[in-house]
């Protein structure tokens, strides 16, 4: 089972930039994807970005595509989402998230959560 915690949320003017990082503890991660997805009040919550543990395949949400970068430093067990050209849209609970097998952009399917750091654009 993998842990996760999330930090670096905070408060932006929009078209500006944000950087979380997912800090993962587990025994081994060879087989892990990890995943970020937010939440907006009174909305679902929905993927924004994912990368597996080995091989850096990514998969982005299309509403993010061009503006986020999902990476990893295997060094420090962390999972980064550098989120530029923020729109006041963006504005959500952030989610770190992982699971064992491929990437995989509904919720239901990974085990593992963070706590989630609020991420606010204004315009």
């Amino acid at each position: 089972q993998v842990r996760v915690v999330e930090s670096g949320g905070g408060l932006v003017q929009a078209g500006g930039s944000l950087r979380l990082s997912c800090a993962a503890s587990a025994r081994t991660f060879g087989n892990y994807a990890m995943a970020w997805f937010r939440q907006a009040p009174g909305k679902e919550r929905e993927f924004v970005a994912a990368i597996t543990w080995s091989g850096g395949t990514t998969l982005y949400a299309d509403s993010v595509k061009g503006r986020f970068t999902i990476s990893k430093d295997i060094a420090k067990k962390t999972v980064n989402l550098q989120m530029n050209s923020l729109k006041p849209e963006d504005t959500a609970a952030y989610y770190c998230a992982a699971r064992m097998g491929l990437l995989s952009t509904t919720s239901t399917t990974y085990s593992s959560w963070g706590q989630g750091t609020q991420v606010t654009v204004s315009s």
